[in-house]
C-alpha cells in the first residue's frame, strides 16, 4: 500500500512539472505574462527586475529611490481616535482594494485616505491568490502616506508570511512558479534580506496593541502565556529574530513548538474552535491587560465578534475572492465595514 501511494506521488509531481514545462514553452502565455517589480540590493545598488509579456527587464535605481534599512515599530499605541483592521487578504489585490476604497481608507488614486488613523493588516497577504507582489507594493506606499499624515499602517506577519519567509512555498500560487522560472530565483528569494520588500518585512511585528486592543494574527493562548509571559516588544524581536533561523535548529528545542506550533500567536485558533469559557478568555484579557484581542487566521463570512466583544476575528474570507469586511474602532465602539462601505454596529 505504501509502495502504490508512493507511485501515485511521485507521477503527481511529474504531471505538475510537465503542465508547468508545457506553461513555459507556451508562447501565448508567456506573451501575456507579466509580473514585478522586484527590487534587489546588490553592492549598495538598487537593480529592479520587471516581467513584461514573459520578458525579464532590468535596469538600476538611484540609490536614494528606496530606503534600505527599516526601523520597526512601536509595539504600543495610545489615543488613537480611528482604527481600522483587515486580514488574509491572500494575494486578492483587487477585492482588497475596493474594500479599502469603499471605506474611505484609501482614495480612488489608491493613495492614503484615512488621516491619522491606524490601518493594521491582521497577517496573511502571502500565499493562495495571484496578486501578492501588487498588494505589498500598496502596502508598502501607504505605510509612508500614513505617517506623513499623523497616521499609521501596521503590517502584522501571519504565519503565511513566516511560511514563505521560511521557503515553506506550499501554497504559492502558479503564477509566481512562472516568475521564478523566469527570474532564476526561488520564490522566497524574491523577498530574501537583499531585496527591498524582503527587508522591509523582516521589520514588521507580529502583535501590537492599539489604546486597550491587542492585535496579532492567530491569537494568545494561555498555553503561550504561561510560557513566555507577553512582552510585546520582546516578543516582536524575538520572532523577527527567528526569520534567519532554521526549522531544523528552531525544533531541535522547545522554541519551534513555542513561537510556531498550535498554541502560538501565528497558528492559534482556539477562540473558534476550542469551546473555551469566558472566564478563560477574560484571564488571557487580564493577563495582557487589554480588554479586546483582534485576530485573523480562522475564516468566517464577515467580521464577527466572540465571548462578549472580548474577542472580534477579521478574517472575512477574502481569500475567496468574491466578499470582504473590515473592522473600525472608533472611540471604544466596533463596526463592521461592509465591502459596500456601509459601517454595521456591533
Amino acid at each position: 500500500m505504501k509502495n502504490s501511494y508512493l507511485i501515485i506521488f511521485i507521477s503527481t509531481i511529474f504531471s505538475l512539472s510537465s503542465v508547468m514545462s508545457q506553461e513555459m514553452e507556451d508562447p501565448s502565455i508567456l506573451s501575456n505574462f507579466s509580473d514585478g517589480p522586484y527590487v534587489f540590493i546588490s553592492n549598495n545598488r538598487l537593480i529592479e527586475k520587471k516581467i513584461l509579456n514573459g520578458e525579464v527587464t532590468s535596469r538600476v535605481l538611484e540609490p536614494t529611490r528606496y530606503d534600505t534599512i527599516f526601523t520597526p515599530q512601536k509595539s504600543r499605541y495610545e489615543n488613537v481616535e480611528n482604527i481600522a483592521a483587515l486580514s488574509d487578504i491572500h494575494g486578492q489585490y483587487d477585492l482588497a482594494v475596493e474594500i479599502l476604497k469603499n471605506n474611505g481608507i484609501i482614495d480612488r488614486n489608491l493613495d492614503w485616505n484615512f488621516g491619522k488613523g491606524h490601518l493594521v493588516i491582521v497577517g496573511d497577504v502571502f500565499d493562495r491568490g495571484p496578486k501578492i507582489n501588487e498588494m505589498l507594493w500598496l502596502l508598502y506606499k501607504l505605510e509612508i502616506q500614513a505617517k506623513e499624515t499623523g497616521g499609521r499602517l501596521h503590517f502584522l506577519l501571519g504565519n503565511h508570511e513566516y511560511m514563505v519567509l521560511h521557503k515553506d512555498l506550499r501554497y504559492v500560487h502558479d503564477r509566481y512558479t512562472i516568475s521564478s522560472k523566469l527570474l532564476g530565483l526561488e520564490y522566497d528569494e524574491l523577498y530574501s534580506n537583499q531585496t527591498i520588500i524582503g527587508r522591509w518585512l523582516r521589520s514588521k511585528s507580529t502583535i501590537i496593541k492599539i489604546n486597550n486592543s491587542i492585535f496579532v494574527h492567530g491569537g494568545i493562548s494561555e498555553e503561550f502565556i504561561s510560557k513566555n509571559g507577553i512582552d510585546l516588544s520582546d516578543t516582536n524581536q524575538i520572532m523577527r529574530s527567528s526569520i534567519q533561523r532554521s526549522k531544523q535548529e528552531m525544533k531541535s528545542t522547545d522554541f519551534y513548538k513555542t513561537y510556531y506550533g498550535k498554541k502560538s500567536l501565528i497558528w492559534y485558533r482556539g477562540y473558534f474552535y476550542d469551546n473555551l469559557a469566558d472566564a478563560d478568555i477574560s484571564k488571557i484579557l487580564t493577563q495582557v491587560n487589554s480588554e479586546h484581542i483582534v485576530v485573523g487566521h480562522c475564516s468566517n463570512e464577515k467580521v464577527v465578534q466572540l465571548y462578549d466583544y472580548k474577542i472580534f476575528g477579521v478574517d472575512s474570507s477574502i481569500k475567496k475572492g468574491t466578499y470582504g469586511e473590515l473592522l473600525f474602532i472608533k472611540n471604544n465602539q466596533f463596526y463592521r465595514g461592509t465591502l459596500d462601505g456601509k459601517q454595521v454596529k456591533f
